[in-house]
């Protein structure tokens, strides 16, 4: 699993390469990531569209799974749910980590149903070019005002397909459900998961959700400003809600590139202009995906209740019809 940032010259760049030989030398490991995606609430350089655009294009060739978390979604998160009036990179940092555990409790300790990094993406990529699960964490609950009990699953579960407890800005009500996996920690019992899972699946409108469940309690943080938790679920769906993402990012990156802006500074480290124009190209190869996607799913159709009471109207006519010869046989 490799961490980095979207945005940074050291993130994209370097782990663009790192990526690159990683699959020359271990082409059969699954390789995941946890990327930071730049946003205009919290912007270090103003080639951050660049960048993005270039380490997604590496991204796409030698990466199997990739979870991204908005600086912008994070930041409200800290904002809005735990309290902190001026998030920094320590406290956008802590909440990331605390997900991401989250994520990874199922690989890091025993449980009843655990997954590892094949699991995440043969059920999380039913398109290898999809490969960005959307996450979704709950509860956030402050260290200041911490909660008076324990939250239902029942609760946490829909807590957590909240769009405040998004990792990305988006609206999962804009798109479908391609695929879904919730992960539970703590003393949540297994029967509440399932009457809870089916509730999910009618209410989001998605056909399967898988379960991973591991019993380790979640672990705090120091001054993470997160209140202890003794139950947490983690959401991860691949969802076609996820392309006005990409748009946005390429619309940034065509603001910048029409006008050649900035491009002296990476001509200057060998970079040419195709890399530019196949990066952009990918892109939006990679938009027309979800687009395709997002029509091919087929929408569930209600369960027309005429049909079925004229099915039950006719069973009762046979097993009257039995009855009467049951008795014409007796007599």
């Amino acid at each position: 699993m490799i961490y980095h940032s979207l945005g940074g010259g050291t993130g994209s760049g370097f782990t663009s390469v790192l990526m690159e030989r990683l699959t020359a030398c271990f082409g059969n490991k699954s390789k995941c990531e946890i990327a930071i995606f730049p946003t205009h609430k919290i912007c270090t350089a103003v080639v951050e569209p660049y960048n993005a655009v270039l380490a997604t294009h590496g991204t796409l060739t030698h990466s199997e799974c990739s979870f991204l978390f908005d600086n912008e979604a994070v930041f409200d998160i800290c904002t809005n749910k735990l309290g902190i009036d001026l998030p920094g990179y320590p406290q956008i940092n802590k909440v990331v980590a605390q997900v991401m555990s989250s994520i990874t409790a199922s690989l890091r300790f025993e449980g009843s149903l655990n997954a590892n990094l094949t699991d995440f993406r043969t059920n999380l990529v039913p398109n290898p070019r999809l490969r960005f699960p959307l996450v979704n964490f709950a509860p956030f609950a402050s260290a200041q005002t911490p909660p008076s009990g324990q939250m239902s699953v029942t609760d946490m579960t829909s807590a957590c397909f909240d769009t405040s407890n998004a990792m990305v800005k988006c609206n999962p009500l804009q798109g479908k459900y391609m695929a879904c996996c919730m992960t539970y920690r703590g003393n949540a019992k297994q029967s509440d998961i399932n009457a809870v899972i089916e509730t999910v699946k009618q209410n989001q409108n998605i056909q399967d959700i898988k379960v991973w469940s591991n019993h380790r309690e979640p672990t705090m943080l120091p001054e993470s400003h997160m209140a202890k938790l003794v139950t947490s679920v983690c959401a991860l769906s691949n969802t076609t809600a996820m392309a006005p993402f990409w748009t946005k990012l390429r619309e940034k990156f065509d603001k910048m590139y029409s006008k050649k802006a900035f491009l002296h500074w990476y001509k200057g480290e060998g970079v040419l202009e195709d890399k530019f124009d196949s990066a952009r190209e990918d892109l939006v190869t990679l938009e027309k995906d979800y687009e395709n996607a997002s029509s091919a799913i087929l929408e569930v159709k209600p369960k027309d209740t005429r049909v079925h009471s004229r099915i039950h109207v006719t069973q009762m006519r046979l097993q009257n019809i039995m009855s009467e010869f049951k008795v014409c046989c007796v007599t």
